[in-house]
């Protein structure tokens, strides 16, 4: 079993944007600080960001029979992927899915952002190399 928690942090309503992910993994932690300053989005863009670079980490590094606990901070992230549909994200929740449908048992939640503070911290460090 393979925990992975996301966020983003963006400057700016389109702006330069810190993606930060934690995969803990055979009592080992992976911390991932990825800044994105080649394209703007909006903080919503950077959480479905965060997510698809997250799980491409995951295909590429571990067994497709793992099972994921997914966490995230976006509602609209774990809203869209339990309902397989958004309204504004349609795009980006079609390029996670496949990544998600890569292991056999996925399981989102929610949480509150108290609870995130590892994947948000790295994605304020990432926002910040930009900076």
């Amino acid at each position: 079993m393979i925990k992975i928690f996301t966020d983003a942090a963006t400057k700016g309503n389109l702006g330069p944007t810190g993606l930060g992910i934690i995969i803990i993994a055979n009592h080992k932690q992976i911390q991932l600080a990825i800044p994105v300053d080649k394209e703007k989005m909006d903080n919503h863009h950077g959480e479905f960001a965060a997510a698809h670079f997250g799980f491409k980490y995951l295909i590429d590094h571990f067994s497709n029979n793992e099972t994921i606990l997914f966490y995230t901070d976006s509602r609209i992230l774990s809203d869209a992927i339990g309902k397989n549909y958004t309204k504004h994200y349609q795009k980006e929740l079609a390029a996670l899915n496949p990544l998600l449908q890569h292991f056999p048992t996925v399981v989102t939640q929610w949480i509150p952002e108290s609870q995130n503070r590892g994947a948000h911290n790295l994605a304020n460090q990432a926002l910040h190399k930009i900076e």
